[in-house]
């Protein structure tokens, strides 16, 4: 039987209008409109054609009491200015909006009691899971334990691998490099790379060097040569590096920062690029590799599609399904100018 049509305003209809309309109690109004197994399927039905016939609009909150799932995530940051963070982020949401889900963002910024707080608010707003995302990517302390929701780890891994997590892989990232070099006919590679605090330096660095003495080759200057994440540090190890009288056709920087600064030194002492020295760079950061001279070749460390990785584990980890482990996704080759094969006589 069809409902008749009411013409009562849609800003004034209540979910107790639709329960007087289609003759049934207000539980069994919520029940129907929320799925609920416990209404038989004509009741449902006409709970369902009184909602239409009165336009309502179920209120979200008071949905969300009432479901086992909020459609809501929580993402914790610890550092939301962080150049290697908002591509993370904006790859995780991207992917959750891609359905009827709502992020609530979180910036501890690198505070432990800002990020203790922040999780309560999460969870006292009954977000279904956490994406907690870190601004390196060193292992961080976990919080799963006592948290009644599913998390999962991106950028920074959790330091207990029952815990699912999501990093780039700068061991391969380091391999690819040089194999890249290699191909490129170098043979005298320096790596000039970042603060050895930092896992993405030292697993970069693994990288290289054994794909050095595959090719039976050893780094030029060693695999030590750490400083900091900066185009001075760049200047003043390609300055010495030069300065030994060692041969050197490359040099692979341990990022896109350190690489502009290696770029500098060789062209103020009259070094051409690629010509003589081949040179590269980590993380593909466009504002510096794309503008250099020459452009500058580099390891993009695909962040947005780890955030889409991440984002996918959650919901399935929501749905039952769980990746626990660290996951280390694959990174990719920007070749240009800078590493391009020259003739040679």
């Amino acid at each position: 039987m069809s409902v008749i049509n009411s013409k009562k305003p849609k800003a004034s209809v209540t979910l107790t209008d639709v329960a007087q309309l289609a003759g049934v109690s207000l539980a069994t109004a919520s029940k129907a409109l929320n799925g609920r197994s416990q209404v038989r399927a004509e009741t449902r039905q006409k709970v369902i054609e009184a909602a239409a016939a009165l336009s309502f609009t179920p209120n979200p909150f008071a949905q969300a009491l009432n479901a086992s799932h909020t459609g809501t995530i929580g993402m914790l940051t610890s550092d939301l200015d962080n150049r290697f963070v908002l591509p993370v982020l904006l790859g995780a949401e991207d992917a959750f909006g891609s359905g009827a889900t709502s992020v609530l963002l979180c910036d501890a910024r690198g505070d432990a009691v800002r990020e203790q707080h922040h999780l309560n608010t999460l969870l006292a707003r009954r977000v279904d899971g956490i994406v907690v995302l870190g601004r390196t990517t060193n292992p961080r302390p976990s919080i799963t334990a006592g948290v009644p929701v599913p998390v999962v780890y991106a950028y920074a891994p959790s330091d207990d691998p029952a815990d699912t997590s999501f990093t780039p892989d700068n061991y391969t990232a380091g391999r690819q490099a040089i194999e890249h070099l290699l191909a490129r006919g170098r043979r005298s590679i320096a790596l000039v790379n970042g603060e050895p605090s930092y896992t993405a330096a030292t697993d970069r660095a693994a990288g290289a060097r054994d794909a050095m003495r595959e090719a039976g080759l050893e780094l030029t200057g060693g695999d030590e040569l750490y400083g900091q994440w900066s185009e001075s540090w760049g200047r003043q190890c390609t300055e010495t590096l030069l300065a030994s009288g060692r041969p050197i056709d490359a040099i692979l920087a341990g990022s896109d920062q350190i690489a502009r600064g290696v770029l500098e030194q060789l062209r103020e002492t009259g070094h051409h690029v690629p010509a003589e020295v081949a040179v590269m760079g980590f993380d593909n950061w466009d504002i510096l590799s794309a503008t250099a001279r020459p452009p500058l070749t580099s390891i993009d460390m695909n962040l947005q599609e780890l955030g889409r990785a991440a984002a996918r584990a959650l919901s399935d980890a929501i749905s039952g399904t769980t990746e626990p482990g660290v996951h280390r996704l694959p990174v990719r080759l920007v070749p240009r100018e800078s590493t391009a094969s020259v003739q040679r006589l």
